[in-house]
């Protein structure tokens, strides 16, 4: 049980404190609800590009890491379809470093034709290095693109194509800021050897100035059900041929979000999971395979993805994952496996808060999602799947209709 308080400042500003004396460190999470479904379509990638602007040096602050790494402390930040997330790491005598930094970068950033020059070209490099010129790399376009026709989980979170951020105009970036970086559309989490009386002292000094912003209303396209399946093929020059296997999913809030996450650790949670002694140590189909899910906040999709040996056709290694999906949907699940999977779930639970980084970052994100309280009952949620979930999820998720699938084939390959 991860213990906490919360407050919420005059500015919306809410704020959690997860006192822990067993440290001499504090960990400061801010999250901003804002990700890449938050954006114009004809715009995509502003949400990652902040990412890099946020550190490119706020209103009063030129440099961001300098004085934070002369105060002991290391950061950094991510960005998804859904949230941008902050962190820093220092220590706890030192913590008011950490609510400046951050605070003045809440405020405004420092905008500049400059700033955005350089952050635009670190981007751009980082786009044509991952996703252009990587073998692989534009995977997450086919399949985001065959799975999404409405939402706009449908572009990766880099964004969609490289033209949108290298026409990125100072003023559409500062309007993307002062819509959703703000107080009212963010969640403060400090962790650590730190008083709730303390945090409370350092947010209203620090942020509760800052004007609240307009809340964000999320109004976005909803994705209509699949209603017939749907395939892929591409060529490309990489080293082996891969299968991809999405299915659409529940949304985070939902409780058959839990039993899809159950199912990927069924097909895939380790060498005794089933894809891998299947159809990697038993049939030698593929040289690996995974299944995964998106952990999307909204419909997200559950992922199989295997790595195909040379001489196997894709269609018959297609047969093969299709085989053991098909196990599952007609009861082939025992009591026992279900409990291994329960187990290892809760140790991999137990394991992430050992990190007050972690105990940060979650309590921040569950409260942007509802209640920091969900952080707590997320073990309970787990426990409660049962094999008839399991088997009604497997039918549901994995039906026809609901199937995509990408052949992402190597060039003049040798498979039959």
């Amino acid at each position: 049980m991860i213990k906490y308080e919360k407050f919420t400042l005059k500015n919306g500003l809410r704020c959690i404190v997860h006192h822990d004396t067993s440290t001499p460190m504090v960990a400061m999470n801010v999250i901003y609800d804002v990700g890449a479904r938050d954006e114009n379509p004809a715009q995509t990638g502003f949400a990652h590009l902040f990412e890099h602007l946020m550190f490119g040096g706020s209103i009063n602050i030129p440099d961001y890491d300098e004085p934070l790494q002369m105060a002991g402390g290391e950061n950094n930040a991510y960005t998804t379809n859904d949230i941008t997330n902050y962190y820093i790491q220092l220590p706890a005598k030192n913590i008011e470093t950490a609510f400046w930094l951050e605070s003045d970068r809440m405020l405004s950033l420092a905008f500049s034709e400059k700033s955005l020059e350089v952050q635009r070209k670190v981007v751009c490099e980082e786009f044509k290095e991952h996703y252009i010129n990587k073998p692989y790399g534009d995977t997450w376009k086919y399949l985001r693109e065959l799975c999404y026709t409405q939402h706009p989980y449908q572009w990766m979170t880099i964004g969609k194509e490289l033209a949108h951020i290298e026409n990125a105009q100072l003023q559409d970036v500062k309007n993307f800021f002062f819509k959703h970086y703000r107080p009212v559309n963010a969640v403060l989490c400090v962790a650590g050897n730190i008083t709730t009386a303390e945090v409370k002292a350092y947010a209203e000094k620090w942020f509760e100035p800052i004007e609240s912003g307009e809340p964000y209303v999320r109004n976005i396209a909803k994705e209509p059900m699949q209603t017939a399946p749907r395939m892929q093929i591409i060529e490309k020059d990489v080293p082996v041929s891969v299968i991809f296997k999405a299915y659409h999913i529940a949304n985070r809030l939902d409780k058959k979000y839990y039993a899809a996450d159950v199912i990927t650790e069924i097909f895939s949670g380790g060498q005794s999971s089933r894809l891998h002694q299947k159809l990697v140590k038993e049939q030698a189909i593929f040289s690996q395979i995974d299944c995964y899910h998106t952990g999307s906040v909204e419909n997200g999709l559950l992922v199989i993805e295997g790595k195909i040996l040379p001489f196997v056709k894709p269609e018959d290694a297609d047969k093969a994952i299709q085989v053991e999906i098909g196990l599952l949907k007609n009861n082939k699940i025992s009591e026992l496996e279900l409990e291994k999977v329960k187990n290892k779930i809760e140790s991999m639970i137990a394991f992430e808060d050992l990190s007050l980084l972690s105990r940060a970052n979650n309590l921040a994100f569950y409260e942007l999602l509802g209640d920091a309280e969900m952080m707590n009952q997320e073990l309970g949620n787990y426990q409660a799947v049962s094999v008839d979930d399991v088997i009604a999820c497997a039918n549901e998720v994995f039906s026809d209709e609901n199937t995509n699938t990408l052949y992402y084939l190597a060039k003049n390959n040798t498979q039959a």
